[in-house]
């Protein structure tokens, strides 16, 4: 996936950069929860891990089961409840959506889109997927 080599590549660099780690140091933010879209699996992240492992984050890949939008969101609050500290959340395409919804955890420190769905604040995936139609949005509200 040529999007996911350019996505670990920017996310180690943005995740590295000046700004967000200063404030990862400050608020001692070492771990990174990644999140795939529709049609992908946690593998579509191994580069990405690589990278951030090897710059010394702890690094967990949710698999969402696809069966629905809840059950995904589910999923991601499970691999939320075993960090051990705060987390930076990340999704790629429809798991954007599902880090809005997750990402209300009090272990979340930030949320980070890499070319994925943002919906506005009470938006639904379901109102997402009006707009952008996919047969996984049609599966739950």
């Amino acid at each position: 996936m040529a999007i996911m080599g350019f996505a670990g590549a920017f996310l180690a660099g943005y995740l590295n950069c000046g700004v967000l780690s200063a404030q990862n140091e400050k608020h001692g933010v070492r771990n990174c929860v990644l999140v795939h879209g529709a049609w992908a699996d946690g593998s579509g992240w191994k580069g990405v891990y690589e990278i951030l492992v090897k710059d010394g984050y702890n690094v967990s890949i949710v698999q969402e089961p696809e069966t629905s939008f809840q059950e995904d969101v589910a999923a991601t609050k499970r691999v939320l409840g075993q960090q051990a500290g705060p987390c930076i959340l990340v999704a790629h395409s429809y798991g954007g959506a599902v880090i809005t919804e997750a990402g209300t955890n009090p272990l979340v420190a930030g949320l980070v889109y890499v070319a994925a769905h943002m919906p506005d604040s009470g938006e639904k995936e379901s109102d997402d997927a009006k707009r952008f139609p996919s047969d996984l949005a049609k599966s739950g509200p």
